[in-house]
């Protein structure tokens, strides 16, 4: 029976793929164009074609007020799903409307209404499921596997897709990118209703005013585009849902392998390995070429290929140390290039704590001070050195009680002599590594040795490459290493050999034929990635989802015992002096000078050393702390939720106070210029 195209994609379910449509009624544009900005836009009667994927391509969100806005796939902005309060009467229904897989996003939660009798145990009523996998036969039965949650130990059991009940989704308090939604999210014959978690940047001038003044829930609509291969072409169509013509289903008339069979490279990954070494005929190659190393543009341009086998290989994902529009970095482990240490910054003592390692000892500099409110932790003034010992637990004398608070182990350096003291870790400060080391180290090196995050620069550059991309950047922040699924492709004449990525480069192959001829003769090319940054924050998000989360931060107690009361210095008769505007109560004292106003001549020295200002020229920058900084290790970044019963008391500075800084410190400065000579040495 004859359908339009949008009737057939409402009804088509993609587990049924491939299908057959013959068409019944065409539809043809004007003139010669046969295709337009790569999809059909003619189709005439009696054309065959092979239906092989359907995909979502754009939104169209309706607000409250029933105002339509159109969002892109690529639309920055992130999403919080609005529970779905419409109950599920059985598992097949729940399998039939929504996606599973082993995937993290492709397993949803449940909330059972009734209770379920099991074999060994009970699911009661209002207890929360999540479905982790779904197995169907041929018969048109199956189960699914399921695990309990908020039990311990987790109970893991089975439901039959037959199981009746009524099933409400789990509200669900994630963050979801518009293709993460469109690719996982988005049941099969139902609405879905999000909100707006946040808006992009003001710098993103395409995309900044789409969803501007809107508040409130959104219902989204999903366009659907069809990719489909035609009798007599082996490119891939793509087809809107929406193209006003009608077609039949007549797979049960034709055999599906008369059509050519194009496969992703991510299908090709997935076949068995006895299949390899195959020639595949590339039908569709990357539209867009900015993150393709130069290196393989020859290959993928070619016509044919032989895949040779399937694995999965390393790499050391890098970031450019840079304050905006940082570039990222896929590392081969055959990368011939040699590195060097950069200094790493540290926002707290607490991070000096976690750089800590046991091959080599920590040196830094403090690039802001703080004032300790305990006695026996020491204060830090800007420009102070420590090297960093491991930290212990310390216990401070208050007026009534004693308390125990989390201390950095340290020891100062003054000159040639060094002082033991300790560090409040709840305090925040700045610090900047001394590099004492200048060897250079390969990838391999710097991975192995040293803890992540890490800083380097390229010393030497990899002359096996034609260009060189990382030996451009200024610093590479080395944040982790990763496994991903790489094919190993060459030419047909063996003359070149290349990893090709598969999950970020987007190719169609056709598998010809089995290949009988050589093994590589030459080494196998690996290519440094640029990759996208949507693409490397996929990466991190996933990166520790099977790893328990990091430990916070110490807490800042609440109330920090008192210091033991000083002796109060002997009145001195008041002169009459000229008071200078320097010397006003309402200047701020530069930072270097000594906070103590105690006469004991015993100090004196101490406080004639403590009250010598530093030379500008050798006065560190200070470094303004970010609440989360692009490329830090997932330990920098920490979710505070409202409700959140954790003890941990966490303080965050005011805006304007964060300003006051900045002024006092900049008054602090030209005071300190103003009172010593200018110096030209760095």
């Amino acid at each position: 029976m004859a359908m339009t195209l949008t009737e057939f994609t409402r009804s088509l379910d993609p587990k049924t793929l491939p299908r057959i449509l013959q068409i019944q009624s065409g539809f043809y544009c004007q003139g010669a164009v046969y295709e337009l900005f790569g999809r059909e836009c003619c189709l005439s009667t009696g054309d065959l074609m092979k239906i092989i994927d359907i995909s979502i391509t754009k939104f169209i969100a309706y607000t409250a007020d029933a105002t339509e806005i159109k969002l892109p796939l690529e639309y920055p902005g992130l999403f919080r799903i609005v529970m779905d309060t419409q109950p599920y009467l059985s598992i097949q229904e729940i399998v039939d409307s929504l996606k599973i897989s082993s995937h993290r996003l492709g397993q949803p939660t449940f909330i059972s209404a009734d209770q379920i009798q099991l074999p060994q145990d009970s699911v009661k009523e209002g207890d929360s499921f999540q479905i982790t996998a779904v197995s169907e036969d041929d018969q048109g039965g199956g189960h699914v596997d399921c695990e309990l949650l908020h039990r311990e130990p987790k109970l893991s059991f089975r439901l039959d897709l037959s199981q009746q009940g009524r099933f409400t989704e789990c509200e669900d308090d994630q963050f979801y990118t518009l293709r993460e939604l469109a690719e996982w999210k988005i049941p099969k014959g139902r609405k879905r209703t999000v909100t707006a978690a946040n808006a992009p940047p003001t710098k993103d001038v395409l995309f900044a005013t789409q969803l501007e003044n809107m508040c409130g829930e959104l219902t989204l609509t999903p366009v659907y585009e069809l990719q489909a291969v035609m009798e007599f072409r082996k490119s891939i169509a793509l087809i809107p849902s929406n193209m006003d013509v009608e077609v039949m289903d007549v797979t049960e008339q034709f055999d599906v392998n008369t059509f050519i069979q194009p496969f992703s490279l991510q299908d090709v990954s997935q076949k068995p390995s006895e299949i390899f070494p195959m020639v595949a005929d590339i039908i569709e190659r990357p539209l867009a070429e900015r993150h393709i190393p130069e290196e393989l543009l020859n290959l993928i341009h070619s016509d044919q290929v032989i895949v040779h086998k399937a694995y999965e290989a390393k790499r050391t994902l890098a970031t450019e140390i840079r304050q905006e529009s940082a570039r990222h970095f896929l590392i081969p482990t055959t990368y011939k290039g040699r590195f060097k240490r950069r200094p790493r910054e540290f926002p707290t003592a607490y991070d000096l704590e976690q750089a800590c390692s046991d091959t080599e000892q920590l040196h830094v500099v403090a690039t802001r001070g703080f004032d300790s409110t305990y006695s026996g932790l020491a204060s830090v003034i800007a420009g102070d050195q420590f090297i960093v010992k491991k930290s212990k637990m310390k216990e401070l004398a208050g007026n009534e009680t004693r308390d125990a608070v989390d201390a950095l182990g340290c020891m100062k350096i003054k000159g040639k002599t060094h002082e033991s003291v300790h560090l409040p870790m709840c305090l925040d400060g700045g610090f900047m590594e001394v590099v004492h080391d200048k060897r250079q180290y390969s990838i391999d090196e710097v991975c192995n040795r040293f803890p992540f995050p890490f800083n380097v620069k390229v010393s030497v550059r990899d002359l096996s490459f034609k260009e060189d991309i990382l030996a451009s950047v200024p610093g590479l922040r080395i944040e982790e290493q990763i496994t991903d699924p790489y094919l190993l492709i060459s030419t047909v004449d063996l003359s070149s050999w290349w990893e090709v990525p598969v999950n970020r480069l987007h190719m169609t192959v056709h598998l010809e034929k089995s290949w009988t001829g050589g093994v590589p003769t030459t080494g196998v090319n690996s290519a440094v990635e640029e990759i996208p940054e949507d693409c490397y924050y996929t990466m991190r998000r996933y990166a520790f989802t099977t790893v328990m989360p990091p430990p916070r931060p110490p807490k800042k107690p609440k109330r920090p015992p008192a210091r033991p009361a000083k002796p109060q210095p002997i009145p001195r008769p008041e002169k009459p002096t000229n008071i200078s505007a320097s010397s006003s109560p309402k200047s701020p004292r530069p930072a270097v000078i000594s906070r103590d106003n105690s006469t004991d001549p015993s100090n004196s020295t101490a406080e004639n050393e403590r009250a010598v200002p530093l030379s500008p020229a050798t006065l560190p920058k200070p470094v303004l702390q970010k609440s989360v900084t692009r490329g830090h290790s997932l330990e920098d970044v920490c979710i505070n939720r409202p409700d959140d019963d954790d003890p941990h008391d966490y303080e965050y500075i005011d805006e304007d106070e964060l300003e006051n800084i900045r002024k006092q410190f900049h008054e602090q400065s030209i005071s300190i210029s103003a009172k010593g000579k200018p110096s030209n040495t760095i």
